[in-house]
């Protein structure tokens, strides 16, 4: 299989900053039950920054555009970007709280996640068009944890621009009809795939209907993950893909799908062929889930090289 390539245009990045503040459990409790916690920890999170991690760490020219609050955890935050290669020129600190993100995480590896939007919620479409850059912009990277007419604003420029747009609607939601045939790539989960396509997504063959589906109502390309059976990849051109999973023993899945994101851009951007991108997402998404927190887990090219190389 063919590696990635160097080099390439950048990767803008448009969305959530969080502080993960990550309780472990043995179970998660029912509603009305208490349960005694096995230990907290803080950790750089949010959709948009992990995303902006992995596609650096995976070897893309990356940058950030986003909020935090002026709380003790915005400095930290913009640290952990900067620590991962990320630019972070375009993140605005804002009056008030960061993003939080309240998860637990179970011994099976499972998570339960509560967001409390914070800085991220105040990000104004005004904010984002003044400091969007698109000179030299592979693709801009948006998701569904800042205000949705900030998203907007983003994609429509973006597609004025001739950049491409890579939207991962999540938290799932509609996606407005108009707004699909301006999407170069349309990523999501099994969730995600039946809230935007309308129908039931389970496997690899229902997602070949919803990517269909999608497909129809004018996006480019559509790629569902599946957790343990891969993902599937479809665009207009005929293209259809399945490529499995990298098993491995989970021990925490946060990020990991928005480590899958970041890395498919990284490897898309240095001019790889989709099935080789998707292997290497996958191989990223593998590591990811073998260790705790969210940015913290993403692994280095260098890791994931390394992990696909061991698998041949």
């Amino acid at each position: 299989m063919s590696r990635p390539a160097t080099g390439g245009g950048r990767i803008l990045v448009a969305g959530s900053i969080n502080m993960d503040i990550v309780s472990r459990v043995g179970c998660f409790p029912v509603p009305g039950e208490t349960l005694a916690g096995r230990g907290t920890s803080y950790h750089p999170g949010g959709k948009g920054a992990n995303q902006a991690a992995a596609a650096a760490r995976a070897g893309a020219a990356c940058s950030m555009l986003g909020a935090v609050g002026s709380d003790p955890f915005g400095d930290a935050l913009v640290a952990s970007l900067e620590d991962a290669g990320v630019g972070v020129q375009s993140v605005l600190t804002k009056d008030g709280t960061s993003g939080l993100a309240i998860i637990t995480v179970s011994d099976s590896g499972e998570n339960h996640i509560v967001l409390s939007e914070g800085a991220n919620g105040r990000l104004s479409a005004e904010d984002a068009l003044a400091e969007a850059d698109w000179s030299g912009v592979y693709a801009v990277l948006l998701q569904n944890e800042i205000p949705w007419a900030t998203n907007e604003a983003l994609l429509r420029a973006a597609s004025e621009a001739g950049v491409r747009v890579w939207l991962n609607p999540a938290p799932a939601r509609d996606v407005p009809a108009e707004l699909l045939p301006l999407l170069d790539t349309l990523i999501v989960n099994e969730t995600e795939a039946a809230a935007v396509s309308g129908l039931p997504v389970s496997g690899v063959e229902s997602a070949r209907a919803a990517a269909d589906e999608l497909l129809a109502r004018g996006a480019r390309r559509v790629v569902v993950t599946l957790g343990e059976q891969g993902c599937f990849c479809a665009d207009a051109s005929g293209l259809r893909l399945c490529v499995p999973a990298c098993a491995v023993e989970a021990v925490d899945t946060t990020a990991a799908g928005d480590t899958f994101i970041g890395a498919f851009a990284a490897a898309s951007a240095a001019g790889t062929d989709t099935e080789s991108a998707l292997r290497f997402a996958a191989a990223a998404a593998a590591i990811a889930v073998t260790r705790s927190g969210a940015q913290g887990s993403i692994p280095s090219r260098d890791e994931i090289e390394a992990f696909l190389a061991g698998r041949e």
